[in-house]
């Protein structure tokens, strides 16, 4: 399907869900959603279950045991994608920091480069709205740091906002995946890389949430600093 896949993670976002998934229909384009809902307490998921009532065909719901992180949330969308006739595959946020008007343009970038697109906060300058300093500093330090040790030629690697074509994912061995948080996204960026897919950066400006919490936290950005390293140890001994 050529409009492609919209997978959004969630766990407690009963204040954005219903808000995001009607920005994403609404568009020209005819997007399909995936909601991967880790067993929120708060009813997101009964929320999306009422919206399908709204999009029958276009909108989907899996809903997991616990909270298992956002990375296997991830893979465990694109495995469903996978599984049926997507040719393009979305990361994005229930919390409105990634636009969904931005869709569009990764999906056509994507269409040009058949690899990964990145939704990027850093390829023209920080283009970061509503953060404070430290935030801004820990994230473009970050991906500058991992610059260094992966080689990749990347300005935003930590992105959470991107489309990757179908060839890429079914290149991938989830097995292998390890990281579940900040670190997942570096992971899926690198894997990208070592395989020589093209990856290609277009400008978005990132809002950080007005509404519900966000789920950072010290372990995952820990996990980030030493998975980093990790990657680039078992790359050299080829066993990424």
């Amino acid at each position: 399907m050529e409009s492609g896949l919209v997978i959004i993670p969630t766990y407690n976002e009963i204040e954005n869900i219903e808000l995001i998934v009607d920005a994403v229909m609404e568009l020209p384009q005819q997007f399909h959603i995936l909601v991967v809902d880790d067993n929120s307490p708060d009813g997101t998921a009964n929320a999306v279950q009422l919206l399908q009532q709204k999009y029958p065909t276009r909108l989907f719901l899996e809903k997991r045991e616990g909270k298992n992180g956002l990375g296997t949330a991830y893979v465990h969308g694109f495995k469903w994608a996978l599984a049926r006739e997507y040719d393009y595959v979305f990361e994005m946020d229930a919390d409105f920091s990634h636009n969904p008007n931005d869709l569009p343009k990764l999906l056509e970038a994507c269409k040009a480069n058949n690899g990964l697109v990145i939704g990027s906060r850093y390829v023209t300058g920080v283009n970061v709205v509503n953060w404070p300093l430290n935030r801004v500093l820990l994230s473009y330090g970050a991906s500058k740091y991992v610059r260094m040790i992966t080689g990749m030629n990347i300005k935003d690697t930590t992105a959470g906002f991107v489309c990757f074509s179908r060839n890429v994912l079914e290149s991938f061995d989830f097995d292998k995946v390890r990281f579940v948080g900040y670190a997942f996204q570096i992971e899926m960026k690198y894997r990208t890389y070592v395989k020589k897919f093209p990856i290609t950066e277009v400008p978005i400006i990132f809002t950080d949430r007005t509404r519900g919490e966000s789920k950072m936290s010290g372990g995952i950005i820990k996990e980030a600093v030493f998975g980093v390293i990790n990657l680039r140890i078992r790359k050299l001994l080829n066993t990424l």
